[in-house]
């Protein structure tokens, strides 16, 4: 069963974090969630956050985790906040499983295939030599050289842990991101379609949702809005909270 914090009382809502996140991104706005009656389930998805280490990496596997975890927590019906990979989680969840769906929020990511491009940050990642036993602060410098950007080293921090006294790791599966990233990038399929209501929430600042691409989630999505945050990029969420809450509450209360 996947990890979560749960968190209020109410209608349940699930919140997927993308690749190299985990719950605890979300903890604010969790809170801000549950404050307006709703009961928040923040999951760590599979090879993330405390969640179980697995070689299978797929959105087949990662849609039957969440349905494993609605069913071990009684919940028949939710609706689903998903960032990036966990918008990709949540679309393919939707088509498959749309009667267990209330209303749902796609953040800054369409239902197309993206190429690999976290070369650099899995570069970073590979160049970290626990063997070493390195501080925090010594991690931080093995990133720099392949990871300039200071707010994605941070992101990536918070992922580690003490293993054991004087041992770092990270939560997060990286030999098998190495293997399997390709999988993340993966289209929904042809014939996916989720008819009930659905925002699509993009960063004015991020190119993963473009104009061109309005079609295909009309396609998939067809009862759906596209709404921008401006000023914020890929994170939006983290960048624009407040935007990003009021734009989520007034959808989901609507």
């Amino acid at each position: 069963m996947l990890y979560s914090k749960i968190e209020g009382e109410g209608k349940p809502l699930l919140i997927l974090h993308g690749y190299l996140g985990m719950s605890d991104n979300w903890k604010t706005l969790a809170t801000q969630f549950a404050s307006e009656g709703y009961q928040t389930h923040a999951l760590d998805l599979r090879n993330h956050g405390r969640s179980f280490h697995s070689d299978e990496f797929t959105y087949d596997a990662m849609v039957q985790d969440v349905l494993d975890y609605c069913e071990g927590n009684n919940l028949e019906k939710v609706s689903i906040i998903g960032h990036s990979m966990g918008g990709k989680v949540a679309m393919f969840f939707a088509t498959k499983y749309p009667e267990k769906i209330d209303k749902l929020i796609i953040a800054d990511i369409g239902p197309k295939y993206y190429r690999p491009h976290h070369q650099d940050i899995m570069e970073g990642l590979n160049a970290v030599d626990f063997s070493k036993k390195p501080e925090r602060s010594d991690v931080e410098e093995f990133l720099k050289p392949h990871i300039p950007d200071f707010g994605t080293r941070q992101f990536l921090m918070k992922s580690l842990y003490w293993v054991e006294t004087g041992q770092l790791g990270f939560r997060f599966n990286v030999s098998v991101f190495n293997d399997k990233i390709d999988n993340i990038g993966e289209a929904l399929p042809e014939n996916a379609v989720f008819e009930k209501p659905t925002l699509f929430l993009k960063g004015g600042n991020s190119n993963y949702i473009k104009d061109e691409d309005t079609e295909m989630i009309k396609k998939h999505f067809p009862n759906s809005e596209i709404k921008t945050i401006a000023n914020a990029g890929h994170w939006l969420h983290a960048e624009k909270p407040k935007e990003f809450f009021e734009e989520s509450i007034g959808y989901l209360k609507g």
